[in-house]
């Protein structure tokens, strides 16, 4: 079950519209607009992820940006800004697939809030993937196991 389009719109709204001060925290009355739209315990749990300098940022030499959060348990790739969905933004996280995706109970979870915020912000931690990381990446991705040829 989804949540209406018309709801994440406004959450997205309620976002792109926060304000923050020249130490880069959020206004009072930027954080009285999130507690409009989101639960207290979600709050705090993205601010928290920002404050412990857990979402990154990394963008590749062509201008491809990825933005990972490291949660409790695992680091979650997060998908902000898509178009042309009913999601704007994705989290590769359980607690998005069901509280978001499956029951519709949340509008996110705390890491795409979390990757918005510090977007928002300028709160990521910043890093350039080079040709060379990359290159050797993808080459440890794709290599067959020892055992594939026998």
């Amino acid at each position: 079950m989804l949540l209406s389009p018309e709801l994440l719109r406004l959450a997205d709204k309620v976002i792109d519209s926060l304000d923050f001060d020249s130490s880069q925290y959020l206004t009072e009355e930027s954080l009285h607009k999130l507690h409009d739209v989101f639960p207290d315990v979600l709050i705090l749990a993205a601010l928290d992820l920002i404050d412990q300098r857990k979402v990154t940022e990394s963008s590749t030499p062509w201008g491809f940006v990825e933005y990972e959060v490291l949660g409790s348990t695992a680091t979650h790739i997060v998908y902000i800004g898509l178009s042309n969905t009913l999601m704007s933004s994705y989290c590769t996280c359980p607690a998005f697939n069901f509280t978001v995706l499956e029951t519709g109970k949340s509008l996110m979870c705390k890491h795409v809030l979390a990757t918005r915020l510090a977007v928002r912000l300028g709160l990521c931690v910043k890093q350039q993937i080079s040709l060379d990381y990359l290159a050797t990446s993808i080459s440890q991705r794709y290599q067959p196991p020892d055992n594939a040829y026998l």
